[in-house]
């Protein structure tokens, strides 16, 4: 009898270790990619697949467009991998390829005179929770900072890097990156009282 519930609670526990992530760190991935590039980038791309979508949506607004950019983000990775020498932080790397991908959209968008309030108002995008109203407001002062600032201000306060890695991303200093922080910070936070 006792074995049959060892049994059991042996069987729950390699249920629940399947369905824990397994916890991957960037020398993994490098090295996985270095042994076997599909499956290194299959690796990469389970990773960083969803937080790049968002950091790049952060930026774009629109699904469609972040859908874009990621996917020509994830073919700059894999042509460029191993070309430019050892990387000092692979997500600083990724993360900076992901950016100039989303910049290049905003600058196409500008170019073709999208205004910011119609790529906010497409209330067909399912990703965008209209209900929340301090979200949408939070979003939009955001996007009304230069590019320079929200993108510091995305990388600190959504993807939690830290000031070395947003100088690596933003190509600045860390405390230029520091500063722009700050500075974005007090303007939403100033624009949100405007509001309210």
């Amino acid at each position: 009898m006792h074995s049959f519930y060892f049994f059991m609670i042996c069987k729950v526990l390699v249920v629940e270790i399947r369905k824990m992530k397994v916890i991957i760190d960037d020398k993994d991935i490098v090295q996985a990619m270095s042994r076997d590039m599909q499956e290194g980038f299959r690796m990469l791309m389970g990773h960083y697949k969803e937080p790049l979508y968002w950091h790049i949506r952060r930026l774009v607004v629109s699904h469609s467009d972040a859908e874009d950019a990621l996917q020509e983000t994830f073919i700059r990775i894999f042509r460029a991998f191993g070309k430019n020498g050892e990387v000092n932080s692979l997500r600083a790397w990724i993360f900076r390829i992901a950016t100039n991908e989303a910049l290049r959209i905003i600058e196409r968008r500008r170019e073709d005179s999208v205004p910011i309030e119609k790529v906010f108002d497409t209330k067909a995008d399912s990703y965008i929770d209209y209900s929340d109203l301090e979200a949408i407001r939070l979003q939009k002062a955001i996007h009304s900072l230069p590019p320079k600032q929200q993108l510091v201000f995305n990388l600190r306060y959504y993807d939690e890097m830290d000031y070395d890695e947003i100088a690596q991303v933003a190509d600045t200093t860390p405390t230029s990156a520091k500063a722009s922080y700050y500075v974005a910070k007090e303007k939403i936070v100033n624009r949100l009282k405007i509001e309210n």
